[in-house]
């Protein structure tokens, strides 16, 4: 059984909570190797027009959390990117909170399989209801194999190429 050391348990918790999902208020609340569990307390803002929790929200949360079980599996110097996702949704969640459980399924030293369930919180001691279940992909690429976009790319600007002319007067 592979253990997971508490430091590299406490900086993926850490690191799970950056950027868009910091956003959305996810959080980490179990970390073990193969194994992740997130959580959000539900805002108006994660509502849709009718009063349920958005399928974007269950969803990114699924991804998300499988992300970081698969990251539990691999060496520091990887980082993970989904490969496919598929998600059921099995009926709508409108509760209190949302909390993700995800494990891996299959590892690997490139691709991992990973499931996610997501649970609608509705009452404090009442039983959670499953409200969908995911199948994600994800590909394990050393950090150094990746370089983050330039400006240019990020802003769909084309890269300029010697002697490639687009017609008359450019």
């Amino acid at each position: 059984m592979n253990v997971l050391s508490e430091e590299r348990a406490a900086f993926l918790a850490k690191d799970f909570q950056r950027g868009f999902i910091d956003h959305c208020g996810f959080r980490a609340v179990r970390v073990e190797h193969g194994r992740f569990e997130s959580e959000v307390i539900v805002e108006e803002r994660h509502r849709q027009q009718d009063g349920f929790i958005h399928a974007g929200v269950t969803a990114t949360m699924a991804d998300h959390t499988a992300g970081y079980a698969a990251f539990t599996t691999v060496d520091p110097g990887f980082q993970i990117l989904t490969v496919e996702f598929k998600i059921n949704f099995l009926r709508p969640a409108f509760g209190r909170a949302l909390r993700c459980s995800a494990r891996v399924i299959r590892g690997g030293s490139r691709i991992i399989v990973a499931e996610s369930e997501v649970f609608d919180i509705r009452e404090p001691e009442g039983e959670p209801d499953t409200v969908s279940k995911a199948m994600v992909t994800l590909m394990a690429v050393r950090r150094e194999k990746l370089s983050p976009p330039t400006r240019r790319a990020a802003r769909g600007v084309p890269k300029k190429r010697p002697g490639f002319r687009r017609g008359p007067g450019s």
